[in-house]
């Protein structure tokens, strides 16, 4: 990590307890964050390791970058001891965070009416497909949602809906989630009550492209696709330098004259007919091929050079492995992580800043199990019953 970032994270969190019955990417992407600001989380994975820790591909992220800071305790949850381990956690816990198909909790006994008799305290949040509604026990994926939610369709060009390049939905439901955890932390507060928490990736979607949805209503006409839009500015592009590509967007006439001065455009910026934004979008046709000639004749660094400090919007176009080298991120936007194949990396910290500080520390990937032993011992088990809980495979140590 970057010497700039702050030693002392926030632990703004800290003394609350989470556990964790969840997979794949939403559900572990809360308790990241939670964990993050100071919560003790405990991560509940099957005998042998959740299987999200072994995908291929695309996948193979997904455990590192939202699994960093908690604890792994291994339990079989179709076997006596398992589940009691799994209820106790539940019962001492200050927040539940789950996110497997609608019912599957429910049906071992680990669902919110339940537990909310035996631990009135509890907030308990699900991560859904769908919040209730016809659809609430059908079986959703970031993808599923991003279809069905509009965001593909406006995401690829028109005929060829395209998902965003990441898990933008399983993360926003995630956040989602955590907003409602912390708002619900705060009625307990004043009630002593805990109380149910659902976010879901379909009305996150619907959230996400509500201006789109706005833009109907105001207008009429139906929104079009982004990279067939009509842009509310004429400068606002990805323009090709003289080496690599460079996003450009002039979103105001005083920047408008700007970067006009700053390029030499001076025959654009003399016909005073372009001086207004509406102007200039409808003359856009006309101006772009003048602009992008110009750029063309710049490399990427001379942009930037001319571009910096002038209030224009501007940037390169990355990928993400050049995000390791970046030099905002490495002033405290990346922490030192130890993946469990030993090997260390950074990946990106929680993009907050609490009282100047912020929440990046050092994380080791806990191992399958690895922290079973210590967590049952917390619990008050017995060195006995912890030692016959492992005989008997209701649990697991790493």
């Amino acid at each position: 990590m970057s010497d700039t970032a702050s030693p002392t994270p926030p632990r703004t969190l800290s003394g609350l307890r989470v556990v964790e019955f969840t997979h794949m990417v939403m559900g572990p992407a809360a308790g990241h964050i939670l964990a993050g600001l100071g919560a003790e989380v405990i991560r509940v994975e099957p005998i042998g390791g959740d299987a999200t820790r072994r995908l291929p591909g695309s996948g193979a992220g997904y455990f590192p970058m939202y699994n960093r800071g908690k604890q792994s305790i291994c339990l079989d949850l179709k076997s006596p001891g398992g589940l009691e381990v799994a209820r106790d956690l539940a019962t001492r816990a200050d927040i539940l965070v789950e996110n497997f198909r609608p019912g599957a909790l429910d049906r071992l006994g680990l669902g919110y009416e339940a537990l909310a008799t035996i631990n009135p305290r509890l907030i308990y949040c699900s991560e859904k497909g769908f919040l209730p509604g016809p659809y609430e026990e059908r079986t959703a994926l970031d993808e599923v949602a991003q279809m069905m939610g509009g965001l593909a369709y406006m995401t690829g060009p028109p005929g060829r809906p395209l998902r965003a390049g990441s898990s933008v939905i399983d993360v926003t439901g995630a956040m989602f989630g955590v907003i409602g955890i912390l708002a619900a932390l705060e009625e307990r507060h004043r009630t002593g009550h805990g109380q149910k928490v659902v976010a879901s990736l379909f009305e996150t979607t619907a959230y996400l492209v509500g201006q789109h949805m706005a833009q109907f209503a105001v207008t009429g006409t139906p929104a079009a696709p982004m990279p067939a839009r009509i842009s509310a500015w004429a400068i606002y592009d990805v323009f090709e330098t003289a080496d690599h590509p460079l996003f450009i967007g002039v979103v105001s006439d005083s920047l408008w004259a700007k970067f006009c001065t700053l390029f030499g455009l001076d025959a654009l910026w003399a016909d005073e007919s372009l001086r207004g934004n509406s102007a200039r979008v409808a003359a856009r046709d006309r101006i772009l091929p003048e602009v992008r000639a110009t750029i063309g004749t710049f490399t990427r660094a001379q942009m930037i050079e001319r571009l910096e400090g002038s209030g224009i919007p501007f940037s390169p176009v990355a990928r993400p492995e050049d995000l390791f080298a970046d030099p905002q991120l490495l002033h405290g936007g990346l922490e030192d992580v130890v993946l469990d194949n030993g090997r260390a990396t950074q990946l990106p910290t929680i993009p907050l800043e609490l009282a100047g500080r912020r929440p990046g520390q050092l994380n080791r990937l806990p191992l399958a199990g690895a922290d079973t032993k210590s967590v049952l011992a917390g619990l008050g088990y017995a060195a006995d019953k912890i030692a016959h809980l492992l005989d008997t495979g209701g649990v697991a140590a790493g």
